[in-house]
């Protein structure tokens, strides 16, 4: 595996991926999002406390971003608990807490949101030069707790992207350098932990979205260009036939998924999602495929190289995230539904023991 990766590392250096003949005898898929059309979800999340020892604490993150992208519409709830709206109060998360005395029977929240998402692309030839406010720029260029900015990450951000001198041509040698060095690794439990120090310095590149995009987050942090994780959920099936790339919209507690975003001088903010190449790569067929030159993983590996298709939504931006009232220690990122009693924090990653569900619905006009 290491002489493959190094073999697409240098076709990257060498100026992009030649196809091989065998590849290009196959008939390559469609993998390719517009924006322009908005879909209208509804969201639902569902906890059902049965393992609590005593007054219980719960937090589920509620969509937060408003953007040329995505909208968010109202919540609503149902409990027998007391719940309250809060923020994490740093990055914008919205949280919904909800806190329930020793003495309720079985416990619930039910949580829903509506939304509206839409597909990214960039059009790369269109320049719109835009600004950032210094203040801006040091919150998206700052070390996080999992994500350091200095030693091995700036050392291998540095030796990526080489003699780069524009913002544009650092993120596409770091996108190519991720793309060609970590690996999805399916045993990974949730959506990883994204300690990118750890990975770099144990040479396990191989995690899930939370890791790999981190790492590319990361990388280009280090090398002074803005960027940021974005975390959420898979909402529908991808239009384009890509099991992997979409959701079963009935039961999404297990299709949590962050995406990331660079700032560019030309373009504003850009959707990126290297940790789903690396997805399709070892879990779109039987097969795990080495080389973004294969029909199946081409199309993605350039669509999301400056986009994302709408059928997934944001929750936050958050990093280190103290949840208010939390008795434990702050997270690593809010993504998951998090619970807490006397015993401790619930395990979040295991969603029939907690137990929680979550679903979306699509709204047709």
């Amino acid at each position: 595996m290491q002489t493959s990766r190094r073999h697409f590392l240098q076709l990257a250096a060498a100026g992009g991926f030649v196809a091989s003949p065998l590849a290009a005898l196959a008939q390559e898929r469609r993998f390719a999002p517009q924006p322009g059309t908005w879909r209208t979800f509804d969201l639902t999340k569902r906890v059902d406390v049965n393992m609590s020892q005593g007054a219980t604490r719960v937090w589920l993150p509620i969509p937060s971003i408003d953007s040329d992208w995505q909208r968010v519409g109202e919540s609503s709830f149902a409990t027998n608990g007391k719940a309250t709206r809060v923020s994490d109060g740093q990055d914008g998360a919205g949280i919904l807490l909800v806190d329930f005395d020793a003495g309720i029977q079985q416990p619930y929240v039910e949580l829903t949101t509506r939304v509206q998402t839409q597909s990214r692309a960039t059009d790369w030839q269109r320049r719109m030069p835009a600004g950032m406010d210094a203040a801006t720029r040091a919150h998206w260029l700052r070390p996080t707790s999992l994500i350091p900015t200095d030693g091995i990450v700036r050392d291998t951000a540095s030796k990526a992207v080489g003699d780069a001198k524009s913002d544009e041509d650092k993120v596409r040698r770091i996108y190519d350098w991720v793309v060609g060095n970590a690996w999805r690794e399916p045993q990974v439990r949730g959506c990883g932990e994204g300690d990118i120090k750890t990975m770099l310095e144990t040479g396990n590149l191989g995690g899930k979205c939370a890791d790999i995009n981190a790492l590319f987050v990361g990388l280009c942090r280090s090398v002074g260009v803005p960027a940021r994780d974005v975390y959420g959920v898979r909402l529908a099936p991808s239009a384009f036939g890509y099991k992997e790339l979409g959701s079963n919209s009935a039961s999404l507690k297990g299709a949590q998924h962050c995406r990331a975003e660079v700032f560019l001088r030309a373009h504003g903010w850009v959707a990126m999602d290297p940790a789903d190449v690396a997805k399709v790569m070892r879990q779109e067929t039987p097969t795990w495929i080495k080389t973004v030159n294969d029909p199946v993983v081409a199309p993605v590996y350039k669509a999301l190289y400056g986009g994302w298709e709408g059928n997934w939504v944001g929750y936050n931006m958050a990093h280190d995230v103290a949840l208010p009232g939390a008795r434990m220690g702050k997270l690593g990122f809010l993504m998951y539904p998090v619970a807490e009693d006397q015993q401790g924090r619930f395990d979040s990653y295991a969603p029939d023991d907690f137990k929680y569900q979550i679903s979306a619905r699509e709204i047709k006009a």
